[in-house]
């Protein structure tokens, strides 16, 4: 088999994209007939932002054991019972292609599946599992001293090394073996922030896994339901629908509403309960945060004015969004913490908000009035993006939770979360 490696052309890494057109929603199938996702080209064009990424940095090479990161440069994934392991990593020189370091028999089963990776670059190693195989062994070492042999042979052992994250001790034999290691998330992240038309594609195939999971939520959503039945059923709808990880469903109501607990319980519905829901999940390992708020059989007027303002503050931080738009800017349209009943803006952090989305849950960029008016940062188009606000009802215990996930176009933003919520919905009307 040839396995030559594809040279990274500048349209691999800005495509351009047809704003003109709604986004597909696609099938999970592959057809003859239409074209959908090209894999393959998501794999150059990811590739092909990092090493771009890693030129314009002061770096050699990056070392990555975030799976995010693994997955991004080797297109590779064993599951997400990995995610908290530290199990896999991979390396990347200004010279080379990735090198893969897998967990045992996954090694193997690359060399044989995963043609675009170079047969010889798909290792198997150990480092120790966070901690569970004991420094002193040697493994750490050993794989520390093979890192440095490889940096020397691709000319840039006089170049600091970009980590991501990683055990201490590793990090130490690696300093040992005379690696110079520096930060590499930044540059990792840097590569990640613009989405190709084919994460985009995939991004918007998850979000429209979570509109028929809103759809389930409202004709589910009734008095005599539990939060955690909610939670089931929209686990088994996800997977059932080609999810490969509900990372959480949060389902909050009632009482439970204000102060935000960010978590679900057995708690029973009841009539009148102000309910809200995020569904955070993947396809293909392209995430969602996707919020919205229900109520159950009525609504008081203080549960319409919390919604209606959660939607106006939300329509307004979306209004500012554009390429060259900074992220001060957008932010100033969310309410101050004492607006809404907060201390100060550290303690209302995440509710009136903005993160990336893609292969992790938070990238860039980030609104937040924590960071975003001393530190404005630029828009740019093919970000793509989750925005979201709370506001806590004058009841003292309800409040509405709204959040839009939208993908910068030349001129704007386009929404991909389409379970409507311009107006509360009510389930089970009485």
């Amino acid at each position: 088999m040839d396995q030559t490696v594809r040279k990274i052309s500048a349209e691999d890494i800005n495509p351009r994209h047809n704003w003109g057109r709604a986004l597909p929603s696609l099938g999970i199938m592959g057809v003859d007939f239409e074209e959908r996702v090209d894999y393959r080209r998501l794999h150059r064009y990811r590739l092909g932002r990092a090493k771009q990424a890693l030129e314009n940095s002061e770096l050699g090479a990056l070392l990555v054991f975030d799976v995010n990161n693994i997955r991004y440069l080797t297109s590779t994934k064993i599951g997400e019972w990995e995610r908290d392991k530290l199990a896999r990593w991979a390396l990347l020189t200004r010279t080379g292609e990735p090198i893969l370091w897998d967990f045992g028999s996954a090694a193997m089963h690359h060399k044989l599946y995963a043609p675009w990776l170079e047969p010889q670059n798909c290792k198997a190693g150990l480092i120790g599992l966070r901690g569970t195989v004991q420094p002193s062994f040697g493994l750490m070492k050993r794989h520390a001293e093979e890192i440095a042999s490889m940096l020397k042979e691709a000319g840039v052992a006089d170049m600091p090394i970009g980590v991501d994250i990683i055990e201490p001790p590793m990090m130490f034999e690696l300093q040992k073996a005379g690696v110079n290691v520096q930060d590499g998330q930044q540059v990792m992240l840097e590569a990640r922030e613009i989405k190709s038309q084919d994460e985009i594609a995939l991004l918007n195939r998850a979000a429209a896994m979570v509109d028929g999971a809103y759809h389930l939520i409202n004709e589910t959503l009734r008095p005599g339901v539990r939060e955690n039945d909610i939670v089931a059923e929209v686990n088994k709808f996800l997977y059932t629908h080609g999810s490969d990880d509900v990372e959480a469903v949060n389902a909050i109501s009632g009482e439970r509403c204000n102060p935000h607990p960010h978590n679900f319980t057995d708690r029973l519905i009841r009539p009148g309960d102000q309910a809200f829901f995020d569904i955070l999940q993947s396809f293909m390992g392209y995430r969602t945060c996707y919020y919205r708020t229900f109520n159950v059989g009525r609504a008081t007027p203080a549960q319409h004015d919390a919604y209606k303002k959660a939607r106006e503050w939300l329509d307004s931080a979306m209004e500012r969004i554009k390429p060259g738009a900074t992220t001060n800017h957008i932010a100033e349209a969310f309410p101050t913490a004492g607006e809404f009943g907060f201390p100060d803006e550290m303690s209302a952090f995440g509710l009136q908000f903005a993160h990336g989305l893609g292969l992790a849950l938070h990238e860039r960029p980030i609104i937040s009035r924590v960071i975003s008016m001393d530190h404005p940062t630029e828009i740019k188009e093919g970000m793509v993006f989750a925005i979201e606000t709370y506001c806590p009802a004058t009841d003292g215990y309800s409040g509405a939770r709204i959040e839009e996930e939208v993908v910068v176009t030349d001129k704007g933003c386009q929404v991909i979360s389409l379970f409507p919520a311009e107006e509360l919905p009510i389930a089970a009307r009485y």
